[in-house]
């Protein structure tokens, strides 16, 4: 089968790999640059082709927060997570993956349209905070698409793309919605940071309506998945899973005193109280990772029981980079920001009826990558008046066809970003231009700037010509 220009750089490099104990301490010792790419059991990725299988149903999974070292699978020391582990091990795990933003709202707009958050403009706030901004109902997008193709189509958990009444999954795709609206929610009250209830349940053309449900957040939403996943559904499914697990407030399964506190500082009207600036710890953010995927383990084991799991695609990612009591080692920067913490997440990708297990991928791959993938494997086609940024892995993953040499972008306010191949382009809040070499410099410290100058113009260059086709920020 064919072996793709990035794999073969990638198989000499060897790196972005600090995966599992023995591997992350061997990179501590050898440099990051240096870590093996794959851990015990792994072998590079090579497509199984030649293959039929029906169109998949698709279970996409959302951590919130979640930093790419987070896992034990990629390199975290002291969080277990054998059922995340399991999945990656049964399917493909990328250790060169992206966010579409380094906030929450903008990488969702960025996997619902498939485009550059900067299109739309929902997508120019960082995260969205208040009623003024949201997805216009009339884009299409990941539902959309596939629901015009035949699927039945959900979203549990957290939608972050504007508030009712003008902007809802059951407005933008999704047959049935149950979750939340905003960015953050108390765990237990399901109170926003202006005190508002925040858990709705809604479908298609009958709107959505507050849902009363005080217990934790994380087992209410592993239920309605079980039960979604279980259902006779006739069709092939899309089940968006967007746990708000482990965002803040710090608080897990059985911290009922912690969470009564919260509350009341929400009811005192301290807008901030959600943020919980004054609590967390590493072993309680170790305790909220590490239920999120027992969480995961459960909706998988509904699945497998419901007969479906050979036909599913199950991929999982976060939405961003991890912060405070995220490790994010050797990675430099955290969530909003542009460096690799703040933007490079876990991905697990298993398909039964198509995919290998045991398989590890270098290849460089961002958050509208995969809307247009499962666009193309669910026949669905884009709407031609909403061309879209990411490319489909589909011919790589199913056939071993080779991804050409491409431009990842990003842009928030204050930061530029631009990878090709092993050279990513940084413009931070100092407003220095900056080069690094990933293969070698993992955590973006030597700065090749001055000695590839013309190399730092093209890339430059690069992230403005696609930076010039976007909306303006508004005034701050």
């Amino acid at each position: 089968m064919p072996v793709t220009s990035y794999e073969q750089k990638l198989s000499r490099r060897a790196f972005g790999g600090v995966v599992g104990a023995g591997a992350a301490t061997a990179a501590l010792g050898a440099g990051a640059g240096e870590a093996r790419a794959e851990a015990p059991g792994e072998r590079p990725f090579r497509a199984a082709a030649g293959r039929s299988a029906k169109r998949p149903n698709i279970l996409f999974i959302l951590g919130d927060d979640l930093g790419w070292a987070d896992l034990s699978s990629y390199g975290s020391t002291h969080i277990n997570t054998p059922h995340l582990d399991r999945l990656g091990r049964q399917g493909v795990r990328f250790t060169d993956a992206y966010s579409g933003s380094a906030t929450c709202s903008p990488t969702r707009f960025s996997l619902y349209t498939g485009r550059f958050p900067g299109r739309t403009e929902g997508g120019l706030a960082e995260p969205i905070a208040d009623r003024t901004a949201g997805l216009e109902p009339t884009h299409p997008t990941l539902a959309s698409l596939l629901r015009d193709a035949g699927y039945a189509t959900a979203l549990i958990g957290k939608w972050h793309c504007g508030f009712l009444p003008d902007y809802s999954p059951t407005k933008s795709g999704w047959d049935e919605f149950f979750g939340n609206f905003g960015g953050a929610l108390e765990y237990y009250s399901k109170l926003g940071s202006g005190g508002e209830y925040d858990l709705y349940r809604g479908s298609a053309g009958e709107g959505d309506a507050a849902y009363k449900d005080l217990r934790y957040y994380t087992r209410v939403l592993t239920e309605k998945a079980g039960e979604y996943v279980r259902r006779e559904h006739g069709k092939p499914w899309l089940l968006n899973l967007n746990f708000t697990t482990p965002h803040w407030p710090w608080i897990a399964d059985g911290d009922e005193e912690e969470s009564a506190e919260v509350v009341r500082r929400i009811k005192a009207g301290d807008a901030r109280a959600l943020w919980h600036a004054d609590g967390g710890s590493l072993a309680k953010y170790k305790e909220m990772v590490e239920d999120l995927d027992r969480s995961i383990g459960q909706v998988l084991g509904a699945l497998r029981e419901s007969g479906q799991e050979r036909d599913t695609l199950v991929f999982f990612a976060s939405d961003n980079g991890g912060e405070r009591f995220s490790y994010n080692w050797p990675l430099s920067g955290e969530k909003s920001s542009l460096q690799e913490g703040g933007i490079r997440v876990p991905a697990l990708l298993r398909w039964p009826a198509r995919i290998d297990g045991g398989q590890v991928s270098d290849l460089p791959v961002f958050t509208p990558d995969w809307t247009a993938t499962l666009l193309e494997l669910g026949g669905a086609r884009p709407h031609p008046a909403y061309p879209l940024d990411g490319t489909s892995l589909t011919g790589y993953l199913l056939r071993g066809e080779e991804v050409a040499e491409r431009e990842l972008f990003w842009r928030v306010r204050g930061e530029r970003a631009l990878r090709r191949g092993d050279w990513k382009y940084y413009r931070g809040k100092s407003g220095k231009d900056q080069l690094f070499q990933l293969s070698s410099d993992l955590r973006e410290q030597a700065d090749r700037a001055a000695a590839e100058p013309g190399l730092l113009g093209e890339l430059r260059d690069a992230w403005e010509r696609t930076d010039k086709e976007l909306l303006p920020y508004p005034a701050a």
